[in-house]
């Protein structure tokens, strides 16, 4: 029996000093610090590595640091007694657990009204433990109510919005401000002739999304033009859709196009009409009145989807003039593909400035315009300053002009496009 214990305290004193010896040595100097131009949710955190952290995922004896806040107050505080104590002593819970060989990491999705002490403590292949090591002192990240990196940025968004104010202010007061052609509305008169010419009706889908989508907006200011000029060419005009108030909203239209055209006797509300809500339902119902009516032209003003493409197929098979409009990424190649024309994201949006002539609208596009051609001209320099600093560094050439190229690039980058 005695034989027995002496064993077992020989093997129990054997594994403690096998468990001591595999437990890490601590980290050291961790350092807490806020994170500067951020709205006060983060800090920033860096400590220098245990010693047996080699820095290898494998074989290393560290395998990794076990982080731990507490924060004063705490973040979700107990009643009476306890809650006390907490307060005076801080509570530590663990934030993450960091792989070995990392140096620094930011807290995010603090409370600036609080302050926050850090833990770190090395751990084991098998979670052993080293001495933990502390933050200095309590820390409250910061609000910074500037940005600093973003102030040209500011400057650039005031000199477009000023730009904006400008133009507007010139377009009221009577100058006639050039605005660039779109080819895709440019074209609009020319395919309401053809359709007058060969005695065929025009086709217009708004889309197939309800009246709360801003493309199906914008389609239908485009077709309040194309009514107009239907009504003025004594053209056919017929507009299926696939949702009620977007049937609605398009009869008001076109009758208040035909009214302002002084031919309110050809508008037929018949001519613009539902079909149906389902997708593929209404892709049937709007080919099979193509393939049977042939129309001289086909407009597509809207968000669209899977039906693009078979509606601009089967448009293009009957000859007709096509011009489409939408802002949905996806689907622009199987209009640029079948199409004449294609308003192409922004450009569908500028149509109602370039139709309406109205001074805040037209204001407006020709600011913006001038805010584009801003952002590109620091796009183009940035790009060239960066490519001309890797050039004089691959070849060895002028090492003060590759740091001015780089420092220009950077700043560009950092400024406008946020790093």
């Amino acid at each position: 029996m005695r034989t027995i214990l002496t064993i077992s305290a020989m093997w129990l004193l054997l594994n403690a000093t096998v468990s001591h010896a595999q437990a890490p040595r601590a980290a050291a100097n961790l350092e807490v610090k806020d994170v500067d131009n951020d709205d006060g949710t983060r800090l920033r955190l860096a400590w220098e590595l245990s010693p047996d952290d080699n820095g290898k995922r494998t074989g290393n004896p560290v395998g990794g640091y076990r982080l731990e806040r507490a924060a004063t107050p705490p973040e979700d505080p107990p009643e009476g007694a306890e809650a006390e104590r907490i307060l005076i002593r801080g509570e530590f819970r663990e934030v993450k657990v960091i792989d070995p060989g990392v140096t620094s990491f930011v807290d995010e999705k603090l409370v600036a009204s609080r302050q926050y002490r850090y833990r770190l403590t090395a751990l084991g292949p098998n979670e052993e433990l080293s001495p933990a090591v502390l933050s200095a002192a309590p820390i409250a990240p910061v609000v910074q109510w500037f940005n600093k990196p973003k102030f040209w940025f500011g400057v650039f968004l005031l000199i477009v919005c000023g730009s904006v104010v400008l133009f507007i202010e010139l377009a009221r007061s009577g100058w006639d401000l050039k605005i660039r052609k779109v080819a895709g509305l440019e074209a609009v008169e020319e395919a309401v002739g053809r359709a007058t010419e060969t005695g065929r009706d025009i086709l217009f889908i708004p889309g197939i999304q309800d009246i709360n989508d801003i493309q199906t907006v914008a389609g239908l200011i485009v077709l309040n033009r194309v009514a107009e000029l239907t009504a003025e060419y004594d053209a056919g005009l017929k507009v299926p859709t696939t949702r009620s108030l977007v049937m609605t909203m398009a009869q008001e239209t076109v009758e208040g196009a035909y009214l302002k055209a002084g031919r309110s006797d050809l508008y037929n509300p018949d001519d613009i009409y539902y079909l149906t809500d389902e997708q593929f339902g209404f892709v049937a119902g709007v080919t099979g009145t193509m393939v049977r009516d042939k129309p001289a032209a086909c407009f597509y003003m809207g968000a669209f989807y899977a039906e693009s493409l078979i509606f601009a197929e089967t448009g293009n098979t009957v000859g007709a003039i096509q011009i489409a409009g939408t802002a949905q990424p996806s689907q622009l190649p199987f209009f640029i593909a079948a199409c004449d024309y294609v308003l192409i994201g922004e450009e569908f949006f500028a149509a109602s400035a370039y139709l309406s002539g109205e001074p805040k609208q037209l204001g407006s596009l020709k600011g913006q315009d001038v805010g584009k051609l801003i952002g590109g001209l620091l796009i183009l320099v940035g790009s060239l300053a960066l490519t001309g600093a890797e050039f004089v560094s691959r070849y060895g050439l002028e090492n003060t002009a590759g740091r001015y190229f780089r420092t220009l690039g950077e700043w560009l980058k950092n400024s406008f496009l946020g790093g």
